[in-house]
């Protein structure tokens, strides 16, 4: 049984996921398979492009994210999945060596007029780099079931 629910995210609550360190192996790996372009595959054809060296996918930092999301919070909560994301935005170039870091901030949090058994939870996600750079955000909206009485 979870041991978070819908009740344990008032608005303003911030929950950390921990952290990961990314590869250059896992960079490649990860866009051979997914992202294929030149400057996340190819060191030298990233050398020569716009980021001067090889750099994550942004769909490798959002999964990585979510990674940490599952593992740290989403795993113990009576979460129900989501309906989506809003706003996703990759601000900084994830580079390999990079330690990148989860936070999730509750923005909103209503109880379901439809299925009162329910509440939806809005947090706004930040991953951040070793040196607090802001490298991605992105606001996501969650199912979470209530408290049983």
């Amino acid at each position: 049984m979870p041991s978070r629910h819908f009740e344990d995210f008032a608005v303003g609550t911030v929950f950390e996921a921990g952290s990961v360190t990314v590869s250059t192996a896992e960079i490649v790996e990860f866009a051979t398979r997914y992202d294929p372009q030149p400057f996340h595959v190819d060191a030298e054809a990233a050398q020569a492009s716009i980021y001067g060296g090889l750099i994550a996918s942004g769909w490798h930092t959002a999964a990585l994210m979510m990674r940490l999301f599952v593992d740290s919070i989403a795993a113990d909560t009576a979460a129900l999945g989501s309906p989506g994301v809003d706003e996703l935005r990759w601000l900084l170039p994830v580079r390999p060596g990079d330690t990148l870091s989860v936070r999730m901030t509750v923005v909103e949090a209503r109880v379901s007029q439809s299925k009162p058994g329910r509440g939806l939870v809005r947090g706004r996600f930040e991953v951040t780099n070793q040196d607090g750079g802001l490298a991605m955000s992105l606001t996501a909206l969650m199912f979470v079931l209530r408290r049983p009485a």
